[in-house]
């Protein structure tokens, strides 16, 4: 009795029961099954665009690639539609978040404050805004009026502040102590300065999260680029791509004579597209995932 009580207290790895490890062994084996489901698809679609395109058409490539060849991305990094198209959504993606993000919390800030006039009422107006929409025509009408049609705003403008963006940010404000600010008011610092040095720096996982946010809405988006972009020089690479995947072609309107003389590599032009288009998100992810996580549990535990 003794000895088990002994074992019991003795610091170090508790055993576990039968029920225990099956469970682990099912929970480890849905958690494989589920990483699978993610990854295969991106690696589905590099092999295919490194492969024989003949083999690729004759749906044999599906878990190794075929007769390894990187044309694609050769005829991909060189052709211009899709370089213009890349520099466009990398130019969207940075100057919209940008604006999004300074837009959304200079929004948030005052509607953090409990000592505001009327913050109930703001929240109201712009909550309402999340669940009842204008619609795409009124929207096409706003912006063609204002002569945005083709220019970058068109792009970052009319998506600048997200509402559920807007108060995940202001959850995360909310979360500070009142005790900093009152102390600053009495240091005689405004609610500008308090927003820039005390806020801003301790709300970083937060706006760390939110650039995420609007940075892959940005990079992802086409439907902007195809209501408001007539000028195919200023099409954003994911409508470029969804051109290409629309049409069979390589890009643009010369990308057909382009698939004409590599027939063969039509399949992997798609895929390779499509893979340098995912590639900057998944590069960038890993390194913001901590604070992804991180802001993303402090819009769930305070409301």
């Amino acid at each position: 009795m003794t000895k088990r009580i002994e074992e019991a207290l003795r610091p170090g790895k508790k055993r576990k029961s039968p029920g225990e490890k099956v469970f682990s062994a099912i929970v480890a084996v849905f958690l494989i099954c589920s990483c699978l489901l993610v990854i295969y698809p991106i690696y589905y679609m590099f092999i295919c665009s490194i492969s024989d395109g003949y083999a690729v058409t004759r749906g044999e490539v599906w878990l190794y690639p075929k007769g390894i060849n990187l044309k694609a991305y050769q005829i991909a990094l060189t052709y211009q539609s899709v370089m213009r198209s890349f520099r466009n959504s990398l130019q969207y993606t940075v100057v919209g978040t940008a604006i999004a993000t300074i837009l959304t919390a200079l929004c948030a800030y005052p509607l953090s404050r409990k000592d505001m006039y009327g913050r109930g009422v703001f929240t109201f107006i712009i909550t309402f805004t999340m669940f009842f929409d204008s619609g795409l025509v009124a929207n096409y009408m706003v912006v063609s009026s204002l002569h945005l049609k083709n220019t970058i705003w068109a792009m970052v403008l009319p998506g600048a502040i997200s509402v559920w963006y807007m108060i995940i940010m202001r959850t995360g404000f909310q979360s500070i102590p009142d005790a900093l600010h009152e102390s600053a008011y009495l240091d005689g610092a405004n609610d500008l300065v308090i927003f820039w040095k005390i806020i801003l720096p301790l709300s970083k996982a937060t706006m760390a999260t939110i650039v995420l946010f609007y940075a892959v809405g940005l990079w992802n988006a086409y439907i902007p680029g195809l209501l408001y972009m007539d000028d195919s020089t200023k099409y954003p690479l994911q409508l470029l791509l969804r051109n290409i995947v629309m049409s069979s072609s390589a890009a643009g309107n010369s990308a057909t004579s382009v698939a004409a003389d590599t027939a063969a590599l039509g399949k992997n032009i798609k895929y390779a597209v499509i893979f340098i288009t995912t590639l900057p998100i998944l590069v960038v992810y890993p390194f913001a995932q901590k604070y992804f996580v991180k802001g993303a549990m402090v819009g769930s535990v305070k409301g």
